[in-house]
């Protein structure tokens, strides 16, 4: 028998002892690393903000007697039986559940109180949404916020014939506030930086969609919509193009100016067409 085969096995234990204690370091380090890594972030979302005209439905636990269905007045208050006028407006549904249990303990009416608050009917926070969509109307903001395509979104978006770019008139910090939204661009930032966020009382509005006319020597007279950066040669293309009679020459553009005057035009085919253009394209005479 080989006096070395012992000796070698002996080695051959430690080795593999060895790397299985090395693998067991290596795995306990990366449930390490990876519990100290933080959980993604979740979106935050705002809680709904109650305000005067919201109906809501106060129940106390255990209490049925204080239990009460109401809506906040004008100064945004409710009276609550124990309690008389509280003030909810401007209060989330958690700062006012917090509010009545507060009142509660304190006055020694109830010892632990559990105060749950449901709105019934939303009618403090709306806006207005008009013009060219789908289901026009008044909504309400659920969240404290609610942006632009959300409401869009429970309108039913954009009509066919509607714009792209949408107003937004309302107040801010007590003073007149109107921008303009462009939908497309509301959605190539990440962040939704250009989607506005709603506040009470604002109005909406979706003008309609640009158009230009178009008539004459060419395949399909009559109104198209105006694409960004259309051309002459873009808005005969979309009336497939010139009949066999007609001449680019004899082409003129009917522009109204702002002082109300229709301006006649001779363009190039590469130039602009504007919204309320009128294209007409004249009969060759050769």
């Amino acid at each position: 028998m080989n006096p070395l085969r012992p000796s070698l096995a002996k080695v051959l234990a430690i080795v593999l002892f060895g790397l299985a204690a090395v693998a067991g370091s290596v795995a306990h380090a990366q449930s390490q690393t990876a519990a100290q890594q933080p959980a993604p972030a979740k979106e935050q979302r705002s809680e709904y903000v109650l305000g005067s005209g919201d109906v809501v439905r106060v129940t106390v636990f255990q209490n049925p007697d204080l239990t009460l269905e109401t809506r906040l007045s004008e100064t945004g208050q409710i009276s609550y039986p124990l309690l008389g006028q509280i003030n909810l407006g401007g209060m989330s549904v958690a700062q006012a559940e917090r509010r009545i249990a507060d009142g509660l303990r304190s006055g020694n009416f109830v010892r632990q109180p559990q105060v749950n608050i449901l709105v019934v009917q939303v009618r403090g926070n709306q806006v207005s949404v008009l013009g060219n969509v789908n289901r026009p109307g008044r909504y309400p903001l659920e969240l404290a916020d609610t942006r632009l395509t959300d409401v869009l979104a429970a309108a039913g978006g954009v009509s066919q014939g509607g714009s792209d770019i949408v107003t937004v008139v309302g107040t801010r910090n007590g003073r007149p506030f109107r921008t303009e939204v462009d939908l497309p661009g509301a959605f190539q930032a990440a962040q939704r930086t250009n989607d506005l966020v709603l506040a009470n009382g604002d109005v909406i509005y979706v003008d309609r969609v640009p158009t230009v006319f178009i008539y004459g020597e060419v395949q399909r007279p009559g109104v198209i919509r105006l694409e960004r950066g259309m051309t002459v040669m873009q808005a005969l293309a979309t009336g497939g193009g010139l009949t066999q009679r007609g001449t680019e020459k004899g082409m003129r553009v009917h522009r109204r100016g702002p002082d109300g005057k229709v301006q006649v035009l001779q363009p190039a085919m590469d130039d602009p067409v504007r919204d309320g253009d009128v294209v007409y394209v004249r009969e060759s005479l050769f």
